[in-house]
């Protein structure tokens, strides 16, 4: 009966132990290499904060004709770049110009990694059963773990500032555009690459002229979510030192300003819209073009 009694508090001591024990493996992990992480990480940091000096220095008509040309170039829909306009020239009127533009250079930077990053994954999880059953536990976690949690072992390595705040968001951001790169592939049909590889198409020729353009409305589809789910994080990355809407926000829900935050979350949400519509009506031209080939 005493071992009985005894054994909840060793179970205790022994789960002490193994959390001094990863405590400290971390640490001395983070004085030995965080140095070296934090260089290898300047090119992205020196990128990142050229685009945001370019964005907030730029005139604001310039950047408006910009935002509303790619608005068009991606849906040939003038109501949607009409209300793009609009919804820029309330965010300056208000001034939240520059935490607008900073959160923009952010996203921006954060899509294009998750990019570089999710589709070239997505393929192989589409190529191989054993990468996607490698991979698919990582991506559960990433989407379900508390993001405050991943913030840790970042700031212990990092410390305060953009990267970290960056690598946070693209954790949390990655996973919609693997999975669905994935999905896109797996679901291109079968007929049609008997028939490529009948006409002799290597396995990357088939991949690039067949499975790639035939699942980018899909892909497309995950770089929409993607940009929601990084426009989702602005706020919590505003803890570790991100600049943007996400700063006057906290700020607000700090000091209790309503005005304050209801008008940075209503920036968030127009450009939440904004790049929601675009996306999706490129999809959807994708999809015509997709329709007619067949």
């Amino acid at each position: 009966m005493e071992l009985f009694t005894k054994f909840p508090t060793m179970e205790r001591s022994a789960l002490a132990e193994l959390r001094k024990g990863i405590d400290f493996a971390f640490r001395d992990f983070s004085k030995a290499y965080g140095d070296s992480l934090e260089a290898f990480f300047d090119p992205l940091l020196f990128f990142l904060v050229r685009l945001e000096k370019l964005l907030i220095t730029s005139p604001w008509p310039i950047i408006i004709i910009i935002i509303c040309g790619l608005a068009w170039i991606g849906s040939r829909n003038w109501k949607l770049v009409l209300g793009a306009a609009i919804a820029f020239f309330f965010i300056g009127y208000f001034g939240m110009w520059e935490d607008c533009m900073a959160t923009v250079a952010i996203i921006t930077v954060c899509v294009i990694i998750c990019m570089f990053v999710g589709i070239p994954t997505g393929v192989l999880m589409a190529r191989s059963d054993r990468v996607e059953r490698a991979i698919l536990p990582i991506l559960d976690m990433m989407q379900t773990i508390p993001s405050f949690v991943y913030l840790i072992p970042i700031l212990m390595l990092l410390g305060i500032g953009k990267v970290p705040g960056l690598i946070a968001i693209c954790i949390y951001a990655v996973p919609p555009i693997i999975r669905l790169t994935n999905l896109g592939i797996r679901e291109v049909d079968k007929e049609t690459l008997e028939a490529s590889t009948a006409y002799g198409a290597t396995t990357f020729q088939k991949l690039r002229t067949v499975q790639i353009p035939l699942a980018l409305p899909t892909v497309f589809a995950g770089v929409n979510q993607t940009i929601m789910m990084a426009l989702a994080m602005v706020v919590i990355a505003s803890m570790i030192g991100v600049k943007g809407l996400g700063v006057p926000i906290l700020r607000a829900v700090l000091n209790q300003y309503l005005a304050l935050g209801l008008f940075n979350g209503l920036a968030i949400v127009a450009l939440a819209i904004i790049f929601d519509r675009i996306a999706q009506e490129y999809g959807r031209r994708i999809q015509k073009h997709r329709g007619y080939k067949k």
